[in-house]
């Protein structure tokens, strides 16, 4: 039992909150029975399980290495307001390129909220991965696996300049669809198509114009009401979906 916030593996764990360190060390922190459940079911590495004192260690954890800890250390190292009292650390996966046919791109998008949503609804409507650019928020900040729901366990997400990806998907045979307002059709009128990339874009900035001028169709989703536009999940989400058929 770990009782003081002063311990080193204390110190390690809640450095997990910063993106340097994740990203020096590959690894990462999840905390909440649902996410750690994905994380166990899942084929990426779970290092070590944290459990508070109060709770009751089941029987297939029992095969990983854990450790109690007091919910004064809990605390110390989730950043949520009410914790359930189970975290575990995972090893970033390195996920390998395939020939994949439906893929969610992503150019900066900045909110922890949107970029968990992108990835759990990409996940739910049977996307094979995600590309996110420059400016994309990190996807192992806490908000963003909370907001995954453990979607982040089951596709691929790859990082890079997307001015290095565009071309690659293209020359791969890939149709790139981009969102924009710029000389745009309704979605509706496009055919969807596969192997397809999906570009969105930054909450306030949309896509940037070098990669809507470098897409084989510019769409747009129409708005009939009073509002000013989508977000940015609620827009991929639909166009995803569409995507589909």
């Amino acid at each position: 039992m770990i009782e003081s916030i002063q311990n080193p593996s204390v110190k390690r764990w809640k450095k997990l909150q910063r993106k340097r360190t994740r990203d020096q060390e590959q690894k990462f922190l999840v905390e909440g029975f649902h996410l750690v459940e994905e994380a166990l079911k899942s084929q990426w590495n779970v290092l070590e399980l944290i459990i508070r004192e109060d709770i009751e260690i089941q029987n297939e954890w029992q095969n990983y290495k854990f450790t109690y800890v007091t919910s004064q250390v809990f605390n110390e190292i989730t950043e949520t307001e009410q914790p359930q009292g189970i975290a575990a650390v995972v090893q970033m996966d390195d996920p390998e390129w395939k020939s994949y046919e439906r893929i969610l791109v992503l150019d900066a998008v900045q909110d922890p909220g949107n970029l968990g949503t992108l990835i759990r609804t990409a996940d739910a409507a049977g996307f094979d991965a995600v590309i996110g650019g420059k400016g994309t928020v990190d996807p192992f900040n806490d908000k963003v696996l909370r907001a995954t729901q453990g979607s982040v366990f089951h596709i691929p997400f790859f990082k890079g300049e997307l001015s290095e990806w565009v071309p690659r998907l293209q020359e791969e045979g890939i149709s790139v669809w981009a969102t924009s307002l710029k000389q745009a059709k309704d979605y509706a009128d496009c055919k969807p198509t596969k192997p397809v990339a999906l570009i969105v874009g930054n909450e306030g900035a949309g896509v940037q114009e070098t990669y809507v001028d470098q897409a084989d169709e510019r769409v747009m989703i129409p708005i009939y009401g009073q509002a000013e536009s989508l977000n940015v999940g609620i827009a991929a989400g639909i166009l995803m979906y569409y995507l589909r058929n």
